[in-house]
């Protein structure tokens, strides 16, 4: 896994999340939406066919949006997240496409 570079980015931003100072249910959700992205890159990397992969990548671009209108909610907290969830959201993007 040290090699799947978005699984690494996508760890980074589960730890960024970790210690803001938001709202509770915010926080929560939060900290749900960026674990998942974690998990179904990790269950999704272990797949045996690129279709199966490409269903969990997706979940995990799901999640990464999620994550992303969070951001939009809380802006100013949150603006030290929003080039990191960018990032792993751009990469998730080319793992959900064909090809």
């Amino acid at each position: 896994m040290k090699q799947f570079r978005t699984y690494q980015l996508a760890l980074d931003l589960y730890q960024a999340c970790k210690d803001l100072k938001i709202p509770y249910y915010l926080k929560d959700q939060l900290q749900r939406a960026s674990s998942s992205i974690v998990l179904n890159l990790a269950e999704g990397s272990a797949k045996p066919t690129q279709k199966d992969r490409m269903k969990f990548y997706a979940i995990a671009f799901g999640s990464t949006r999620e994550v992303q209108a969070i951001i939009a909610m809380e802006p100013v907290k949150l603006a030290g997240i929003h080039d990191l969830a960018d990032h792993v959201g751009a990469c998730l993007y080319k793992l959900t496409r064909p090809g």
